[in-house]
């Protein structure tokens, strides 16, 4: 069974300034803003919500197949995809765009400032779902604007459940946009803040999405997750932490627990403890794709963490 995971491939230049923001921005001179930040340390990951949802399924045995567009300067990730072993043949190579890619500078007091350049993710509409064979389950996240529409309408014209996970791309959709996804969509995922916005927007308390899909999980961070059905909420606890490290990408490797649970008709108990556990294991790790692990390493780490046998 495959899982065809819309969403963005990125890449993410972190850069670390050694002293603090507020050290060189004169608040009474703003309108006249022009610093230059020394940032000796300097990474580049692999990253984008297909890519990590994708990259954290693999790992778990699953079957992901990304479709993203990306620019002519995807080779590195290519060449990353197919040491990873995941199937590349639904990303689109866009010849005159980037691939989208996030700049992050942070400084000492862990402020950001960020630059993201869509790039070629502004085209996802140009991918098909009807192009994917053997799609058994699917999932709707960050992306084009235009992209995440489409996509959601043909995963619901072609009868393959899929998760709507609007992530940082929930502003850019009104009330309508939003009710019009929850009705399309199988399951619906956010974090809490993005579970606020999406009650704002849309009128709809958790309880009543839950009446309209057959899940909503909202994620809370170091205070674990609720998954609302149409006959309860559950509370899903976190898994114990080894070493905090970074969070980013902590919420699409959560998502690909997610989709292992679903695939393999575990209960929400066991899919929601699933995901906790991979959102641990990323969070031990700096970046969002270098982390490892075998299926018995997690087996034996789910034991350990919730006390039963996968």
């Amino acid at each position: 069974m495959s899982a065809l995971i819309c969403g963005s491939i990125a890449y993410d230049t972190i850069m670390v300034f050694h002293d603090r923001f507020k050290n060189h921005i004169l608040p009474d001179q703003v309108h006249i803003l022009n610093v230059s930040f020394l940032v000796p340390d300097m990474r580049r990951e692999f990253g984008g919500c297909a890519g990590n949802i994708a990259y954290n399924l693999k790992l778990l045995g699953g079957k992901p197949l990304p479709m993203a567009t990306v620019g002519r300067d995807f080779e590195p990730y290519a060449d990353w995809l197919e040491q990873c072993r995941i199937d590349t043949r639904h990303i689109k190579v866009l010849d005159n765009t980037y691939t989208a890619q996030a700049f992050i500078t942070t400084d000492q007091d862990a402020n950001q400032i960020t630059a993201f350049h869509p790039g070629a993710m502004s085209f996802a509409h140009e991918n098909r779902i009807d192009e994917a064979k053997g799609v058994t389950l699917g999932i709707v996240a960050p992306d084009g604007r235009d992209g995440m529409i489409e996509h959601a309408t043909q995963f619901a014209e072609a009868n393959i459940p899929f998760i709507f996970d609007p992530g940082q791309g929930l502003p850019m959709f009104d009330g309508d946009d939003l009710k019009c996804f929850i009705e399309q969509a199988t399951w619906v995922a956010v974090n809490d803040y993005e579970a606020q916005l999406l009650e704002e927007r849309t009128g709809l308390s958790p309880h009543e999405i839950a009446e309209r899909v057959e899940a909503l999980i909202i994620t809370k961070g170091a205070h674990g997750s609720y998954i609302y059905t149409k006959q309860r909420r559950l509370e899903i606890p976190t898994a114990p932490v080894r070493e905090l490290h970074d969070p980013t990408g902590c919420g699409d490797a959560y998502r690909a627990g997610l989709i292992y649970g679903l695939m393999n008709d575990m209960d929400w108990e066991t899919t929601g403890r699933v995901a906790s556990l991979m959102g641990a294991i990323k969070i031990e790790h700096p970046g969002t794709q270098n982390h490892r692990f075998t299926f018995d390493e997690f087996k034996s780490r789910f034991h350990e963490a919730f006390g039963y046998h996968l």
